[in-house]
């Protein structure tokens, strides 16, 4: 692990005084982490510095091509006062994951790690306190050559930024509504759609444009293929319920392998559902929706935890699932996920990092 120096701001940030006007990504601590890797020569100068603004020449590669990447994960407070992090070193693996296909270095996962943890102790009093708030945390790799010409940098960034983010749901889980996309694609196997690569979101903010001004919360995508498969939401992996049973889509290159999904599916087996990943065609989600065989559907991520989805979207047709509330099988994997990682649950999977 590399020696981690740290450079504390001469002045440090106001921070918002009311946590309920906190939203996402507004607000930004006052340090951040960052650590340089050169070919032949590694990862080297981690390092822990005010937050500040990068200076990138205009010919920096990361501008022109594209390889950047990136994680999100929370630190949650818990009812005693302390801080934990949620299974931060499933993020930090599937960074490298991330950095192979985008031929990128391995992360340096044991310093990272530590330079997250050293961080967020240096911002604890950045961890608001508010039910349902948290401090997102950003890790992102980008890479560094000043040149013209498409091929895999020698130089690479990697920074740590954190952000004090309010409740998701200051209204409590109301079901959104989903538009199904049949026209743009946003992956294919052999692609990157398994890595968290800026590229992926880039390619989505079209379609999620046309969903918004349709009234739609999010875009659900089907395969790159034959578009007759359901993959993901754009920033969530789905999950359909058939009463106590939960199907999700399996991973199969194209789809991201979420933190948040995985947790899901493994309490739900431990909590006694029946769990079942494979190929669901977009038609037969649309038929068992109407004939009410499909009780609930919700997508599973970082920031919302469970999303429930009240109504779909094809090709100009709607259905309704469930009532218009959140369904039980989704508010019980809610409050068990939330109550771990808040602290209100004990944490037998052992996925808390307590700090």
């Amino acid at each position: 692990m590399l020696p981690i120096s740290i450079t504390r701001a001469a002045e440090l940030k106001k921070k918002p005084q009311d946590e309920s006007k906190l939203g996402f990504g507004h607000y930004f601590t006052d340090h951040m982490f960052l650590m340089d890797y050169e070919e032949g020569r590694g990862w080297y100068n981690a390092r822990i510095v005010p937050y500040a603004d990068f200076a990138l020449d205009p010919a920096s590669m990361v501008l022109h091509y594209g390889q950047a990447i990136f994680e999100g994960s929370k630190c949650y407070r818990t009812p005693d006062g302390g801080l934990q992090l949620f299974r931060p070193e499933a993020n930090l693996a599937r960074m490298t994951r991330s950095a192979q296909r985008m031929c990128m270095p391995a992360l340096d996962e044991e310093t990272a790690l530590e330079g997250l943890k050293e961080l967020i102790r240096l911002e604890a009093d950045w961890v608001p306190h508010s039910p349902g708030t948290s401090l997102y945390i950003r890790p992102t790799m980008i890479s560094m050559d000043v040149h013209l010409g498409v091929h895999a940098s020698k130089t690479y960034l990697f920074f740590i930024i954190l952000s004090p983010v309010g409740s998701y749901y200051k209204d409590g889980l109301k079901p959104v509504g989903i538009y199904v996309e049949d026209q743009y694609v946003r992956a294919v196997r052999g692609g990157t759609g398994f890595t968290k690569c800026a590229g992926n979101y880039a390619a989505s903010i079209l379609a999620g444009d046309i969903a918004e001004k349709k009234g739609y919360s999010q875009v659900l995508w089907l395969d790159g293929v034959e578009q007759k498969y359901i993959e993901e939401v754009g920033s969530m992996n789905m999950m359909f319920a058939y009463g106590n049973r939960i199907v999700t889509p399996a991973l199969n290159g194209s789809i991201l392998p979420g933190i948040t999904r995985d947790s899901i599916l493994t309490l739900a087996r431990q909590l006694g559902y029946e769990t079942e990943e494979t190929r669901l065609p977009i038609a037969d989600i649309f038929a068992d929706a109407k004939s009410g065989k499909l009780t609930e559907a919700f997508g599973t991520g970082t920031a919302a935890v469970i999303s429930p989805v009240g109504k779909l979207c094809w090709e100009n047709d709607e259905v309704i699932i469930g009532n218009g509330d959140i369904g039980p099988v989704s508010q019980k994997l809610y409050d068990t996920l939330t109550g771990i990682q808040y602290g209100r649950l004990p944490d037998e999977n052992h996925w808390c990092m307590r700090l």
